[in-house]
């Protein structure tokens, strides 16, 4: 085991989970970026997430590590939802949980209200709106719209601790350097609301919100977060490489709005090059630290050679189960455990160097980020 002691964790980005009983395959399915079945004599635990959740989670629940799935599965059913995410949350020991909220619900049930998810992680919980939500709902028409999404954008955001995108998925990352013009956002607005509104997935109108939550994070002093990197099949993988956001990057920059670049693998070195080479931007590796298994310290450290020390965040971004919540902490703090160690062996560093370095990336980073 790692010697360093990876201190308290800012969870900067994440959503809130189930509280309900769940079905083997639903649980299962929630260990997977996918949303389709796995192929047949094959489970979502045989994977490396699978195989990181039987290493750290069985132990919270009174088990030993790498208890077979279906053992887990049935302790998990005798003690209930309830006190299993109870036991799960506690073991990740986070101090703090930035929620993003722009997700109400995992395999058809409900995600805990952040009071609630609150009283059930120990955490102090802040929130972080989702954008794209946020404009779907605003009903003024075509001319009055612009105005009205940036209005109820500025309404939900005071309070909150961030605001993020989910572009990636609607039309990619290649944002233009220059703002929609006014008239194509109007003729953009009356198609969508004559098509019947809905998911938005219009260009125009999508950069046209990036650049609306650009203002109105100057104005509240907010970071705007970004989804880069792989995620579930509704994503077209290689238009949510974060080097195509270069362009928007340098436009943005006079502004002094932190954008920070979500999760990014596979391409983590490009997210950890932007973050190196422009100071508004930062980065984590999110869910990747889950994702990855027993490779975690070795990405880690593809990051940590190139991103500046003070730029790079934790993030569990956890999501429906309490479980991905301790394996993404208990990977981070391993991880990074393992690959400090490493750096103190070949004298790359001395040990204050590695405790300041945990300290940042784990907490310190984001407090400073995001003013907690």
């Amino acid at each position: 085991m790692p010697s360093l002691d990876v201190p308290a964790l800012v969870d900067h980005h994440c959503h809130s989970v189930v509280a309900a009983d769940l079905a083997d395959d639903a649980l299962a399915g929630l260990l997977t970026e996918s949303d389709r079945p796995p192929a047949p004599g094959t489970s979502p635990f045989d994977s490396a997430l699978g195989l990181a959740v039987r290493r750290w989670c069985p132990p919270a629940l009174g088990l030993p590590a790498h208890t077979p799935a279906a053992d887990y599965l049935a302790r998990r059913r005798e003690l209930g939802a309830p006190e299993a995410t109870r036991r799960l949350l506690a073991a990740a020991a986070l101090d703090t949980c930035l929620v993003d909220t722009g997700l109400t619900a995992a395999a058809g049930h409900p995600l805990l209200p952040l009071s609630e998810f609150a009283g059930a992680s120990g955490a102090r919980v802040r929130e972080v709106v989702r954008l794209e939500p946020v404009a779907e709902s605003v009903p003024a028409g075509a001319g009055a719209w612009p105005f009205a999404v940036r209005e109820a954008l500025a309404a939900a955001a005071t309070g909150a601790v961030a605001v993020k995108s989910v572009l990636a998925y609607r039309n990619g990352l290649a944002v233009p350097a220059v703002r929609p013009a006014a008239t194509a956002v109007t003729a953009a607005a009356g198609r969508w609301q004559r098509a019947g509104r809905g998911r938005l997935t219009d260009p125009v109108l999508l950069h046209h919100l990036l650049w609306t939550a650009l203002d109105v994070c100057a104005e509240l002093g907010l970071p705007l977060q970004l989804h880069a990197g792989f995620g579930d099949p509704d994503l077209t993988l290689h238009l949510a490489d974060p080097s195509l956001l270069t362009d928007f990057v340098r436009a943005a920059e006079p502004s002094g709005v932190p954008l920070v670049l979500l999760h990014g693998y596979p391409y983590h070195r490009q997210a950890a090059w932007l973050a190196q080479a422009f100071p508004n931007v930062y980065t984590d590796l999110g869910l990747t630290a889950s994702y990855v298994g027993p490779r975690v310290a070795a990405v880690l450290g593809e990051m940590l050679g190139l991103a500046p020390f003070g730029k790079l965040l934790f993030s569990t971004d956890a999501y429906g189960l309490p479980e991905l919540y301790l394996v993404g902490a208990a990977q981070f703090r391993h991880g990074l455990g393992a690959l400090l160690d490493r750096w103190r062996a070949d004298g790359a560093c001395s040990a204050a160097d590695a405790e300041r370095l945990a300290r940042q990336v784990a907490a310190d980073n984001a407090r400073r980020l995001y003013r907690l």
